[in-house]
């Protein structure tokens, strides 16, 4: 503008007219910049319709059909029972698995020899539903919904026969990571049918019937684990999940149709890539298997100074990097979108999420091998010792719920849980040979009742303070930290528990071999060592579980501090930071370069 001027007045001065020159470039400088806003309005228009097409994922509803359905699409009669019972059905399948299996491990081990492989029997599992969650998310957006649904319930049945039929713990291993790719589908899945079975003023009352079951699968699934591996086999674990989601399957396709009008979204292919975020499904990937592997081998297999294992863990870092740098290229279609990392509530609640639920994993993964090995009780026994825990879990959840509603405070309940499951798995630490029930009882319902008074308030919060258009994909980050969480962390806390076990047993006297106490089942010591071997084994089994109950107790203390520091006032349901963009402040849409 300043040259423009310089010409201006050269050219009129001769005329005596500069100060009309003067005029001409300031009016020309005011209407620059009008249009320089102009374009920043449309530019934030644009993004901003691109934040609302894109934000859609996790476990929520992709596109609500307020706007398309009329009250008499919405299925009635029998046709709504039967859909409604399919989705408590498949619910109830993924929630089952979660539970069932811990149980069954020590058997498991004493089939495929392999005490060393138990962290990957949770870690699979968790790893793909973390990764997967966000993208079919996506999938229901833009492909049929009843047929990608079914697509999810097939992988998972398809992973549960893997797990079956496995002959070996790599198998079951590959089951469960094929299982989880289904499970994510079929649990963000159901959440989005229910928007299609019900008007939004009754959507809550369906919503916590199917909840429901997550409960009650939580309850009966340590005694379904344990009545199937001591009476039938431990593989009836997963054959149980065939006819459950072969039922919810066939009542699917008989009884739910969407109206002709509901059409997916339209997208290029491009668009549809890049919303997938293919990229990062493999660096996420990637990331958690180096890391898995490398605590794994570390200290047991190989050396921790091994170029092996560094390598592994560089190879971690790596991927992690390259994973964050993904996220933050493609904007408002990552899985972690950044835009909204700048929430307290959002970034808080991950964390807070992130060691509460590894806690609560290790907890749930640790204490049957304590049952089954140290009391040399049997499955069904050990599922019934596990009630304490799960049904403490259980009310409290209920309670932080109401709670959290009537208060809208919820830093009080994160810090209390904090506290409390500080202390119950403090207490779980300090069990050993011959610990008395009354003990175990109530230090697994101390545990309890800190885990579930926190463990479903970062999402609530979430979801009560960002805008609209933010839940969906707010929950879903919180929701992935929570899963990622146990891959992540039940790792580490096996990789403590062998390193504890196999260091015991070399500095004690007896001539034991560590890899053959690894190699051999969890509940078949007594019956492959001799009788003055067995007290030393189960000495070190005790100062192995310790070790991994140390690896929660930090967790939890790390969850107290992050509660201390979360935000103190009262819920509101109003924009914050890192709410939807405001012309403002543009959103970031880096994807687009």
């Amino acid at each position: 503008m300043a040259a423009l001027k310089d010409r201006i007045d050269d050219d009129l001065r001769a005329e005596g007219l500069a100060s009309d020159a003067n005029t001409m470039v300031d009016k020309a400088d005011h209407d620059a910049e009008k249009a320089d806003i102009d374009a920043e309005n449309t530019d934030y228009e644009a993004e901003k319709t691109d934040v609302e097409r894109d934000s859609s994922s996790g476990n929520a509803v992709a596109v609500l059909p307020e706007d398309t359905l009329s009250p008499d699409d919405y299925p009635k009669g029998l046709q709504f029972f039967f859909i409604l019972i399919a989705l408590i059905l498949s619910i109830f399948m993924v929630a089952l698995d979660l539970t069932i299996v811990a149980t069954a491990i020590p058997k498991i081990t004493d089939q495929f020899h392999s005490v060393s492989e138990i962290g990957w029997y949770g870690s699979s599992f968790f790893l793909t539903v973390a990764s997967f969650t966000s993208p079919w998310g996506k999938l229901f957006k833009y492909f049929t919904l009843k047929w990608t649904y079914l697509l999810a319930v097939f992988i998972f049945e398809l992973g549960s026969l893997i797990c079956a039929l496995a002959p070996n713990s790599t198998a079951l291993i590959v089951g469960r990571a094929i299982a989880g790719l289904g499970a994510a589908g079929v649990a963000s899945g159901a959440f989005i049918l229910v928007a299609f079975l019900a008007p939004p003023e009754k959507r809550p009352a369906y919503l916590g019937i199917i909840g429901a079951s997550y409960g009650i699968s939580a309850v009966i699934g340590p005694l379904l684990g344990g009545v199937f591996t001591e009476r039938l086999s431990w593989r009836w674990c997963f054959y149980i999940n065939l006819p459950i989601g072969g039922v919810a399957a066939v009542i699917l396709v008989v009884f739910f149709k969407l109206p002709d009008h509901v059409k997916p979204a339209e997208a290029t292919f491009r668009e549809k890539m890049l919303q997938l975020d293919p990229i990062g499904i493999v660096l996420i990937l990637g990331a958690v298997i180096c890391y898995v592997l490398a605590l794994q081998w570390g200290g047991s297999t190989l050396p921790w100074n091994s170029s092996e294992v560094i390598g592994l863990f560089v190879g971690f870092a790596l991927l992690l990097i390259a994973f964050g740098f993904n996220e933050w290229w493609l904007g408002e279609r990552a899985m972690l979108p950044p835009r909204l990392l700048k929430n307290r509530y959002i970034h808080q609640g991950m964390a807070y999420s992130f060691t509460i639920a590894g806690t609560y994993f290790l907890v749930l993964y640790y204490l049957p091998i304590y049952f089954q090995v140290i009391d040399n009780v049997t499955p069904i026994q050990s599922g019934v010792r596990n009630l304490p825990l799960i049904l403490a879990i259980t009310i409290s959840t209920i309670v932080s719920g109401i709670g959290l509603t009537v208060t809208r405070r919820p830093m009080p309940f994160m810090v209390v849980a904090g506290v409390l499951t500080t202390i119950g798995v403090g207490l779980l630490f300090t069990l050993d040979i011959g610990t008395g029930s009354s003990k175990w009882i109530g230090y697994q319902v101390l545990a309890g009742l800190g885990l579930g008074l926190g463990f479903q308030v970062p999402v609530s919060a979430a979801q009560a303070t960002l805008p609209q258009i933010d839940i969906p994909s707010g929950s879903a980050m919180i929701i992935f930290v929570q899963t990622i969480g146990g891959a992540f962390l039940v790792s580490a806390g096996q990789s403590a528990f062998v390193a504890k076990l196999s260091e015991y047993i070399t500095t004690s006297d007896a001539a034991i071999s560590p890899q053959k106490v690894i190699g051999t089942g969890a509940t078949d010591i007594r019956r492959v060592f001799t009788a003055e071997e067995v007290p030393i084994i189960l000495r070190a089994y005790v100062k192995g579980i310790q070790t991994a109950f140390i690896v929660a107790i930090a967790l939890a203390g790390a969850c107290t501090i992050i509660a201390f520091a979360a935000v103190w006032k009262k819920l509101e349901a109003a924009e914050g930071e890192g709410s939807a963009p405001s012309p403002e402040k543009s959103v970031e849409a880096k994807s687009d370069v």
